[in-house]
C-alpha cells in the first residue's frame, strides 16, 4: 500500500534526524526537491542541508502525533521536545514524486518552556 510506504518513509526521515543520520534524509529527498518554511521559500536540496541541517544533539524527542496520507500528499504534525525543556509543534506537508520526496512546506506552531507557552515576537 502507497500510503504506508509514504508514512513509513516520513517516519524515517524523522528517525534519521534523532540519529543524525543524514544519508537518509539524503536518499529520501528527489533531486528537485523543494523546502519552505517561515525562514525558507522553495529552498533546493542542497540549500537545504546547508541551511537546515543541524546536528541533533538539542532535541530529546520527536513525538509524530499524526500522519495523513492521500496519494502523492501527506501531512504530519509533531511535538518536538529540546534537552532544556522548551517544546513546539510543528506540521509539515509532505509531497511525494514517486518514492522521493519532493516538497515539504513547514508549519510552526507554538513554543513552550517546561510546560508554560512562550509568547514569540511580533
Amino acid at each position: 500500500m502507497i500510503s504506508t510506504t509514504r508514512a513509513a518513509t516520513i517516519r524515517a526521515i524523522f528517525n534519521a534526524y534523532m540519529s543524525n543520520d543524514r544519508r537518509v534524509v539524503e536518499d529520501a529527498l528527489a533531486d528537485d526537491f523543494r523546502f519552505t518554511s517561515p525562514y525558507d521559500d522553495q529552498i533546493d536540496k542542497k540549500t537545504y542541508f546547508e541551511r537546515c541541517w543541524k546536528n541533533s544533539d538539542w532535541i530529546e524527542r520527536h513525538e509524530l502525533e499524526k500522519i495523513f496520507v492521500e496519494g502523492d500528499e501527506a501531512f504530519v504534525t509533531y511535538r518536538c521536545t529540546a534537552k532544556g525543556g522548551k517544546s513546539f509543534r510543528n506540521t509539515e506537508f509532505f509531497v511525494f514524486a514517486g518514492d522521493k520526496v519532493r516538497r515539504i512546506d513547514v508549519y510552526f506552531g507554538a513554543s513552550y518552556q517546561d510546560g508554560a507557552f512562550i509568547k514569540q515576537p511580533e
